[in-house]
């Protein structure tokens, strides 16, 4: 039996596709008003530890994953660092592993200028070869000056081809007030060779959250090379006297004094703590101690999050409906705060078609003891094409026969 035609003229259909279309774009517009409306906030930490004397004459310490500075003093005065250096030669070591142009197993040859280097060092012969993955062991946990060199002239082909490239890493992290002019730090020769205490953390920070890896060197107390006959020991006593050291690098000369670039990881939170120019080894180590301890008794980092987000109404679209994400974000607060903590949407009722995925349709808004601390972008998490004419067509006959039925 055939249908019955539906009691309803071209007219009708003429309007309710208008009005379909006419609420679609009222709403897609709504949406990027509301979005533009809503601005980010990024919480600045106002934490200055005045009371405490960490008797250090340049410090800094950060947290490491957002890099939020919770205490500096005299921080921007450019100073020598030594050995610390290395830590850019090593940030430079990394990402060529990472990006394929040097392997763990690829051989290193020592030229005659890396063997020529003094200071603490392994005594490589001119020729002698050493895979990478051991060059790196003898810079990070002996601090081999040597070593420094001939892994430079690897990645570069010179070191001052190396250095170059340095100065030019320094600039992109923001280190504003860092000239290098070698690989290790050695500085009885060299004159203008400094950095400060932020500049050695944004280093700091870039290699050990880009290439954790690292940590798996730093973290080393004793181990040996060339097949056990010559034994390293970490030149940062941290590590095995600080309860969740993992690094990071430590430096002195007669104009440097001692330094250090001290990390530690506790309750999942890595810190950094940079210490320059103390007058003594032990009196470096106190320094780095304090601050981290400072910053583990003081400080939490909060991971934000909406938890499960409800799917989005979508008009005019292929899909009903849109998921909706959210990324968790990290944030230092004071210790005990991160409990205290609440989250507000905010979202528009319906999301017009097209939606792309990554697209922003409101914000998650956090809020701690009443004041806003952040506000992260709620996004869809996969696209949603408009429906066209037919589909429009398709989808309200279809419902009509579903209602007759």
């Amino acid at each position: 039996m055939p249908l019955a035609a539906p009691p309803f003229g071209e007219a009708f259909f003429i309007t309710f596709f208008l009005r379909e279309y006419i609420v679609a774009e009222v709403i897609f517009l709504k949406r990027r008003f509301i979005a533009a409306g809503l601005v980010a906030l990024s919480l600045v930490l106002p934490v200055r530890a005045a009371d405490v004397d960490f008797g250090a004459p340049s410090c800094l310490l950060m947290e490491a994953e957002t890099g939020t500075v919770l205490y500096e003093f005299n921080a921007d005065e450019p100073l020598p660092p030594a050995s610390v250096t290395k830590i850019m030669t090593l940030l430079l070591v990394m990402e060529a592993v990472d990006d394929g142009r040097l392997g763990w197993e690829d051989m290193v040859q020592t030229s005659e200028h890396a063997a020529s280097m003094g200071g603490s060092q392994v005594f490589l012969e001119p020729g002698e070869e050493m895979p990478v993955r051991e060059m790196v062991k003898c810079v990070v946990v002996s601090s081999a000056n040597d070593a420094a060199v001939a892994l430079a002239e690897k990645v570069a082909g010179s070191e001052e081809a190396f250095v170059n490239r340095m100065n030019e890493r320094a600039a992109e992290l923001g280190m504003t007030n860092t000239v290098f002019k070698n690989t290790n730090g050695l500085d009885d020769t060299v004159e203008g060779h400094v950095t400060t205490a932020r500049d050695i953390a944004l280093m700091s920070r870039e290699l050990i959250t880009k290439h954790p890896k690292i940590l798996e060197y730093s973290s080393i107390w004793t181990d040996t090379i060339r097949n056990g006959a010559f034994g390293l020991t970490n030149t940062n006593r941290l590590v095995r006297f600080y309860r969740g050291a993992n690094g990071l690098k430590t430096g002195s000369t007669s104009k440097a004094k001692f330094c250090i670039s001290a990390t530690a990881l506790r309750d999942n939170m890595q810190l950094i703590a940079v210490v320059m120019a103390s007058p003594t080894r032990d009196a470096r180590n106190e320094s780095a101690k304090k601050l981290l301890d400072y910053g583990f008794a003081n400080f939490e980092v909060a991971r934000l999050t909406p938890g499960e987000l409800s799917p989005l109404r979508v008009v005019g679209g292929v899909a009903s409906s849109v998921p909706v994400v959210s990324d968790v974000t990290p944030l230092v607060v004071k210790k005990g705060e991160a409990a205290k903590i609440t989250c507000e949407l905010s979202l528009p009722e319906d999301a017009a078609a097209p939606v792309s995925g990554g697209d922003e349709i409101g914000r998650a808004v956090y809020f701690l003891n009443g004041e806003e601390i952040a506000s992260v972008p709620v996004r869809a998490a996969e696209s949603v094409g408009k429906i066209g004419f037919t589909g429009l067509f398709y989808e309200f006959f279809t419902r009509m026969l579903l209602c007759r039925g």
